[in-house]
């Protein structure tokens, strides 16, 4: 016959599992976000549901100190200094319950999205995603998932193409020349046959069409070059398609991760956050 001093032994570790079951279901998910898009001309931040914040310390916008050149993380110091101000003003100094999205170029490489990942670890966020650039702007386009789509970025010192299908990237190009390295005389002939070789090159790799129904819907193109008139409509005119400039093209890729981000914080309000970065295949 079993004693009451049994039944209490064995009672107390289911007690204890409910509470822990009750607690973890009850335990709030990250509430707040930062999406961040570290450039090569300067940094763009934006919260959901505010817009933009401040993006660095006096002066430091077109500066000679840039922390990212390229499009890559040149010195990681600066780098770690930009980001924690951005947090900062964006967050403010307890940031437990937030998540931090940053957005990299679709080349960039995995010793830089490394990096991205280690810097973004160290502003004490609860939750963190590294996401390519391409996603994003296809995100602020709504075009990241049903059906190929061609995204094209040209910005102060990078050209990229990305082919995405269903919201992953299967295929980029890109040139490591912007609107800051071409002669402005020419920068529409030279930039929109950048862009079509890049394409080009893509159309003669691709083995199921997805870059033929990519460009029937229309390339989306955001990047500083995307606010010139002569540049898209020759970039149009070279590819025989219409093309869809998002508004402020300049700000799409941050507004795209924005809205990410919005998708991973109402995802996470049961508990801890789980993202797995979009990444070249």
């Amino acid at each position: 016959m079993r004693s009451s001093r049994d039944g209490r032994r064995r009672g107390r570790p289911v007690l204890r599992q409910r509470d822990a079951h009750a607690a973890a279901a009850h335990r709030p998910g990250p509430v707040r976000g930062l999406a961040i898009d570290l450039g090569s001309s300067g940094t763009r931040a934006w919260v959901p549901g505010r817009g933009p914040v401040a993006c660095g310390p006096a002066g430091w916008e077109g500066g000679a100190g840039r922390p990212v050149r390229r499009g890559r993380i040149v010195d990681p110091a600066s780098c770690a200094g930009l980001l924690d101000h951005v947090a900062d003003a964006a967050l403010g100094e307890h940031r437990q319950d937030s998540v931090i999205v940053l957005s990299h170029p679709v080349l960039a490489g995995r010793e830089h999205r490394v990096l991205a990942g280690e810097l973004l670890a160290t502003l004490g966020a609860s939750g963190a995603v590294v996401l390519n650039s391409a996603s994003a702007a296809a995100a602020c386009a709504g075009l990241l998932g049903g059906g190929p789509v061609l995204v094209v970025d040209m910005g102060a010192e990078l050209t990229e193409v990305a082919l995405l299908v269903d919201g992953k990237v299967v295929d980029a190009r890109q040139a490591d020349a912007g609107l800051s390295d071409l002669d402005p005389r020419s920068l529409a002939a030279e930039l929109a046959r950048s862009v079509l070789d890049m394409i080009t090159s893509m159309w003669h790799e691709d083995q199921h069409g997805a870059v033929r129904g990519a460009l029937r819907r229309g390339p989306v193109l955001t990047g500083g070059g995307a606010f010139r008139r002569d540049v898209t409509d020759l970039i149009a005119s070279c590819l025989g398609a219409p093309v869809r400039v998002v508004p402020d093209p300049s700000t799409a890729v941050v507004r795209g991760a924005a809205l990410i981000l919005d998708s991973v914080l109402a995802s996470s309000g049961a508990g801890a956050v789980s993202v797995r970065p979009v990444r070249l295949r």
